[in-house]
C-alpha cells in the first residue's frame, strides 16, 4: 500500500479534482459518481472517455472502486483516509452548534453529576451527527486517602478505596488461594504508604518505579496483591474501564436495508459492551492531542460493520487524559463538520472538569 505522500506525487490537477468530486459526492449522497456526470461537474473541459482513463488510474492506486459492473465509482477506505489527511478542510463549529453544545452539557451547572454530564454529551453528539454518541470514562483522577483489602472467599477479596472527597469505591479482585490476613494487610499498608495523598496516575508511577525494590520489601503474595491493587486503580482488572456510555444506536440502523449489515452493527454493539478495543483506542488518543479518526477496517472493532469513529480525549485539572468522547457513524460521515464538533465538546468537558 502506497503512503499518502507517494499517492500525492502520482496525482496531477485533474486527477485530484476527479477524486475530490467522487469523495464529496459519496459523503453528501452516498452514491457512486460516473464518468458522464463527472465530466459535467469538472471545472476543466474533459470528455467522459478521458475521465474514465483517470478513474482507472485512481482505481489502480487503491483510492476508488466500482461497486457494480459499469457503475460509477466510490472511494475505498484507503481513499477516504487519503481524502481526510490530504484534502479535507476542517471547518469551525457554527455559532448555533456551539450554543447547542454548551446548553446541553453545561446546563444545571455545578449541580450536575459527572455521569449526567457525560450522558448528556453522548446524547447531544448523537443528535448533532445522526450517529451514535460515545463517551468512555476511565478511572477518576482523585486523591487517594486509604486502601484496604477485605477477604470475601478463599480466592476473592474486596478492595476498598477511600477518596479525599469522602467517596468510597469497592472492587472485588481475585487473590491467590491461601492468602493470609497478614498478607492482605501488608499489601494494603504498602499501597497506603506510597499511594496516599497522590492522584491515581501519580500513585501508579511511584509504585511501578519501585518494582525492583518491591520484591525485596514484601513477600511474593503481598507483591502480587499490590499489582492487583494497581490494576483496580487503573480500571484494567478484567481489561475494562469504569464506564462506557453509548447513545443513539438506532441512528446507525434505521437507514440500513441490508439485513447482513444490520447484524454486523449488532455485533459492533456487543463488542462495544466488552470495551476492550475501545480502551486500546483511548490509549492511542493519549499518544497525541486533538481528534483521531478511525475509518472502517483501520480498527478491528469497525472492520465488519463498515463504521467510522471520530474521537477526542478529555482531560482533568492536571491535564491527564481521563476519558474520550466521540461519534460512531457510517464511513460517509461529514468529517469536516464532525471533527470540530467533537473537538469542541471534548475541550468543554475538560474545562468543566477543571472547575469541578
Amino acid at each position: 500500500m502506497l503512503s499518502n505522500s507517494e499517492i500525492s506525487s502520482e496525482l496531477d490537477e485533474r486527477s485530484r479534482e476527479i477524486f475530490r468530486l467522487i469523495v464529496e459526492t459519496y459523503l453528501e449522497e452516498g452514491e457512486p459518481l460516473g464518468s458522464r456526470n463527472l465530466s459535467k461537474k469538472l471545472p476543466m473541459s474533459l470528455s467522459p472517455a478521458s475521465v474514465r482513463n483517470v478513474m482507472a488510474d485512481l482505481e489502480s492506486l487503491g483510492l476508488i472502486y466500482s461497486p457494480h459492473v459499469s457503475a460509477g465509482r466510490l472511494p475505498t477506505e484507503q481513499g477516504l483516509r487519503f481524502f481526510v489527511d490530504a484534502f479535507m478542510d476542517i471547518g469551525e463549529v457554527s455559532e448555533s452548534e456551539r450554543e447547542l453544545i454548551e446548553s446541553q452539557i453545561a446546563r444545571d451547572g455545578a449541580e450536575k453529576s459527572m455521569e449526567r454530564l457525560l450522558t448528556d454529551a453522548s446524547q447531544m453528539l448523537s443528535g448533532l451527527s445522526r450517529g451514535a454518541g460515545l463517551v468512555l470514562a476511565t478511572k477518576r483522577e482523585g486523591i487517594l486517602k486509604h486502601i484496604e483489602f477485605i477477604r470475601l472467599e478463599e480466592n476473592k477479596a474486596l478492595a476498598v478505596l477511600v477518596w479525599d472527597n469522602g467517596d468510597v469505591e469497592n472492587r472485588v479482585i481475585t487473590v491467590p488461594a491461601g492468602t493470609t490476613a497478614a498478607q492482605l494487610a501488608e499489601a494494603a499498608n504498602y499501597l497506603n504508604h506510597y499511594g496516599r495523598d497522590h492522584s491515581l496516575s501519580e500513585a501508579r508511577q511511584i509504585i511501578e518505579q519501585r518494582q525492583e525494590a518491591l520484591r525485596s520489601e514484601v513477600d511474593a503474595i503481598s507483591a502480587d496483591l499490590i499489582s492487583r491493587g494497581l490494576a483496580v486503580w487503573s480500571g484494567t482488572e478484567a481489561g475494562q474501564p469504569a464506564q462506557l456510555i453509548v447513545r443513539g444506536r438506532s441512528n446507525l440502523i434505521e437507514n440500513v436495508q441490508d439485513k447482513e449489515q444490520i447484524e454486523r452493527l449488532k455485533l459492533l454493539f456487543d463488542e462495544l459492551e466488552r470495551k476492550d478495543e475501545i480502551v486500546r483506542m483511548l490509549e492511542l488518543t493519549e499518544a497525541g492531542s486533538g481528534v483521531k479518526i478511525f475509518i472502517g477496517s483501520e480498527n478491528r472493532l469497525f472492520s465488519l460493520s463498515g463504521s467510522s469513529l471520530v474521537v477526542a480525549p478529555y482531560r482533568d485539572s492536571s491535564r491527564h487524559v481521563v476519558g474520550a468522547i466521540g461519534i460512531i457513524g457510517p464511513t460517509r460521515l461529514n468529517y469536516a463538520r464532525i471533527v470540530p464538533v467533537v473537538d469542541y465538546t471534548a475541550q468543554l468537558i475538560s474545562k468543566l472538569m477543571e472547575k469541578g
